[in-house]
């Protein structure tokens, strides 16, 4: 009887144990906000039971550029200080978005073009990552002020007149196509944001509150934000601020950033 009741006891043990594991298991539904309200452009979205910020940028009102480092040649390594800098300049961030890759030194892998300088070249290299998964593209807004997403090898071809560009990768949609590498809903998941163009004048921008695959990603922009052509900024580092706060994301830092303002 002693050893039965023994047993039991262990087996107690073991179930609860058990439970607590699955109960404290990283999960795809945790949201990782931080807080604060939602800027002007933005709302809340669900698709394919993945919650999202979604801000649709209308360039006919707002201005949107990106930025990478301060007047000092520095790279900003945040958006709270890239926010704050936009602020002492007499022109807030409505929002701020990181909007690519970038090495340990915070210089972008690909191109950076800001305020019509080009600050990083086209990377055309084949590499292991997400940058390198091909095809892979870049945002730009055009000195006309209408804004794109382009395949890298398109870019490099059209040699467009750009005020703001950004190289990242992979494209999620090209030409209404979701990436041809992409798993309909992989094993593989993380907090993505990215950009997707609707047209000339429509900027969405995507960020997830939880774990999403990149299929399901890339389906976002094409079946549900009508964007033709989306590109992939990054994953677990991806960040949102309204200007004054951080609301997804933060703790990592970030290279070029997608800033967000009222129309001058």
């Amino acid at each position: 009887m002693k050893r039965r009741h023994s047993a039991a006891i262990l087996i107690g043990v073991l179930l609860v144990t058990l439970a607590l594991i699955w109960w404290f298991r990283p999960s795809a539904r945790i949201p990782v906000t931080v807080g604060g309200e939602l800027p002007g452009p933005c709302r809340d979205f669900s698709f394919e039971a993945v919650p999202y910020i979604v801000c649709e940028i209308d360039l006919r009102a707002y201005d949107i550029g990106v930025l990478h480092a301060g007047a000092d040649g520095k790279a900003f390594g945040s958006l709270e200080k890239s926010d704050k800098a936009m602020s002492g300049e007499g022109r807030p961030a409505l929002l701020a978005m990181n909007a690519g890759m970038y090495h340990e030194d915070l210089t972008p892998v690909g191109l950076l073009v800001e305020n019509g300088h080009e600050a990083a070249p086209l990377n055309l290299a084949d590499g292991e990552g997400n940058f390198f998964l091909k095809p892979n593209g870049v945002f730009l807004v055009r000195k006309d002020g209408k804004a794109a997403v382009m395949e890298t090898n398109a870019y490099a071809a059209a040699k467009p007149d750009v005020e703001f560009a950004t190289q990242s990768g992979p494209m999620l949609v090209l030409d209404g196509r979701v990436h041809p590498r992409f798993e309909a809903n992989g094993a593989s998941r993380y907090v993505h944001n990215g950009a997707g163009v609707r047209d000339g004048d429509t900027v969405v921008l995507a960020i997830s509150r939880s774990e999403v695959s990149l299929g399901s990603f890339a389906r976002l922009f094409r079946d549900a934000l009508h964007c033709p052509n989306a590109l992939f900024f990054d994953g677990v580092v991806s960040a949102l601020s309204n200007g004054n706060r951080m609301i997804v994301g933060g703790k990592y830092p970030a290279g070029p950033i997608i800033a967000v303002s009222a129309k001058r």
